[in-house]
């Protein structure tokens, strides 16, 4: 062994950036030695020397003969699970299988490429290997299971906060690393060589853990947050292959700490409650006078009965209380608290400040709205997702190949037909209209901003300014991603379409800055506008979300009559009436203070609240962003 396992780091910036690697190093060695056990590794880190020298140095723990198999992002199925060899296939006549990739990584690893664009179909393969350690196929005429016990190394490549690894494969792996905020610089050479790691993997399954350690990590866990079993697993998993890479065979104080800090940590949700200050408790009592003590025949008796030592019981009792209270003492904390404070040291700055705001995501990546629209099946174009039993005079893409597949298994049975029928030479491959496969796209639908822009008196007095301002800012947003924009303004009695779903930066632009401000407030038509032109998107296969800029002090109802409590009550049923839709809305409050029939307004559209009353058109521009998930 080359590098001893490291303690508790220390969290100055340089010495920070230090233990981070070794705790980078350290997993990577615990992966070598327990893999199926451990699951893997969710690696943070962009391409570059970082990652390269922590690829090398999981790489070398490795026996040569387990297989690594590197997993590209736009694998096609049949690949990543196998299925029908053509060429054996028509050669014999019969059905020949071959391996597919998850079965060519059986006893080894797989290394998932770009794992943060990973697609549902291959998370749901990986997962299920992760889970049962073979795949049932059923598939081009291939039935029976393959096994396909591997571990994942997930190489996430992600820069935004909404781009990350599904929770579905986090959740199956034991570390969560996260690299980049290293450089080449913070580096070192230590590490495990391969012959410990050899000789830690053959001493890993006579490793035993104690019920001590086994409740303290199931309640670090707890107090964390962590509702995942797995991660106990993980972390007991993590504990056990620490203890045998430091050449032990039960699991010490220490090899609990490496693990919380690997494990625990990076699946903290909630910063642990502090502790009771049960000191302060316990002197208090001490400042009142003490009570009585007991009539003194009682020491008189205890004297007489051992007059040479009369208080040696006493002694002996207050002893044995000091000591039970020494358990306590920070050198002999208890087990569980000791594992927590290893796991609160370890978690990183910027979760820990998520954590204690609120807004830690239990689940990111999930999100679909708001983007460059979701996703829906296509014949036509988009990126190809497998193929189906289709015609293609009906406009859809031939796949030859899967067609071929499809009719080599009956390629003898068929010519034996043929012969008995015409008992004549035929074609050398017969196909028929079952066997032909079209090839399926999906393509990502076009988003459509619908911002519904209050233009009365009282917003024009407030922040109808600042509201242009974000929306050209927005309109800049969209143009970059080819999105649409359309634009609805309310005054006077009625809702106006100014600008119907564009692309064209200029005519809107132009079409926002003339926009003049005074009059009433319909907001109720302006809702209905705006959930009619979401319609007519969503029937055109596109996803729409809508943007309301207003104080929401409707005063002006439906028939253009004025009146404030029948036009905010005809507001609230239009939203309603919007909700139903299913469509992402905000409502931004351009009061110069919260009012409060705005926050009423978002709580009947379901939508997010914004309260504007100190920002500006950036801010407000970012806001939006964050709402739609962009």
């Amino acid at each position: 062994m080359t590098a001893a396992v490291p303690s508790q780091p220390d969290m100055t910036p340089t010495a920070g950036m230090a233990a981070l690697w070794e705790d980078a190093v350290l997993a990577a060695a615990a992966t070598a030695v327990a893999p199926n056990t451990l699951g893997g590794v969710a690696l943070r880190a962009c391409p570059g020397p970082v990652r390269d020298t922590w690829l090398e140095a999981w790489r070398e723990g490795l026996p040569p003969e387990r297989p690594v198999r590197r997993i590209p992002l736009h694998i096609a199925e049949s690949r990543l699970l196998g299925g029908l060899d053509l060429a054996a296939t028509l050669r014999a006549g019969l059905p020949v299988s071959e391996r597919g990739l998850l079965a060519e990584c059986d006893g080894g690893f797989a290394l998932l490429a770009m794992a943060e664009r990973a697609t549902r179909s291959t998370v749901a393969h990986l997962a299920t290997a992760l889970d049962r350690g073979e795949l049932t196929l059923a598939r081009e005429g291939v039935n029976g299971d393959v096994a396909a016990r591997l571990a994942l190394i997930a190489l996430d490549e992600g820069q935004a906060d909404d781009e990350a690894l599904s929770p579905v494969l986090r959740d199956r792996l034991a570390f969560h690393l996260d690299l980049t905020p290293l450089s080449i610089r913070d580096l070192d050479a230590s590490g495990f060589s391969a012959e410990a790691i050899a000789e830690a993997r053959e001493r890993y399954p006579r490793v035993m853990v104690n019920d001590d350690a086994l409740e303290a990590i199931c309640a670090t866990a707890a107090m964390l947050g962590i509702d995942s079993l797995r991660a106990c697993q993980f972390a007991l998993a993590c504990a056990r292959a620490v203890a045998a890479l430091s050449d032990r065979e039960i699991v010490e104080a220490s090899d609990l700490d490496a693990a919380a800090r690997l494990v625990l940590a990076p699946r903290a949700t909630r910063a642990p409650a502090p502790p009771p200050e049960e000191n302060e408790e316990e002197e208090q009592p001490d400042e009142s006078p003490p009570e009585p003590e007991p009539p003194e025949d009682d020491p008189a008796d205890d004297s007489a009965d051992d007059p040479e030592n009369p208080d040696d019981d006493d002694q002996d009792h207050d002893e044995d209380s000091d000591g039970e209270n020494d358990d306590d003492q920070p050198g002999q904390q208890p087990l569980e608290d000791r594992i927590l404070e290893a796991a609160t040291a370890a978690i990183p700055a910027a979760l820990l400040a998520s954590i204690e705001s609120g807004l830690v995501q239990r689940s990111r990546g999930n999100s679909t709205s708001g983007r460059s629209g979701v996703q829906q099946r296509s014949n036509a174009r988009g990126r190809p997702m497998g193929t189906m039993p289709g015609d293609p005079r009906s406009g859809a893409r031939l796949s030859l190949i899967d067609t071929l597949r499809t009719a080599a298994p009956w390629q003898r049975l068929r010519r034996a037909e043929q012969d008995a029928a015409a008992n004549a030479e035929g074609p050398g491959i017969i196909v028929r209209r079952s066997d032909f496969r079209v090839t399926r796209f999906r393509e990502r639908t076009e988003s459509t901003i619908i911002f519904a822009v209050d233009a009365s008196g009282s917003a024009a007095l407030h922040r109808l300014a600042e509201a242009k301002g974000a929306v050209e800012l927005l309109l800049n947003d969209c143009y970059v991603r080819r999105d649409q924009v359309a634009l609805i303004a309310f005054r006077g009695e009625v809702a106006e379409m100014l600008l119907p779903p564009t692309r064209s930066l200029v005519r809107a632009k132009r079409n926002l800055s003339a926009l003049p401000g005074g009059g009433g407030t319909p907001l109720a038509s302006a809702i209905d506008a705006a959930g009619e032109l979401a319609v007519q998107i969503q029937r055109r296969g596109g996803t729409p979300s809508v943007v309301l800029l207003t104080d929401a002090r409707a005063n002006i109802t439906r028939a253009g009559k004025p009146g404030r409590q029948q036009a905010f009550e005809e507001a609230l049923a239009a939203a309603a009436v919007l909700r139903s839709y299913r469509v992402p809305t905000m409502v931004i409050d351009t009061s110069p203070r919260p009012h409060p029939n705005a926050a009423a307004l978002a709580r009947a559209l379901d939508g997010r609240y914004l309260p504007l009353p100190h920002a500006d058109a950036a801010m407000l521009r970012d806001s939006v962003q964050l709402a739609s998930g962009r």
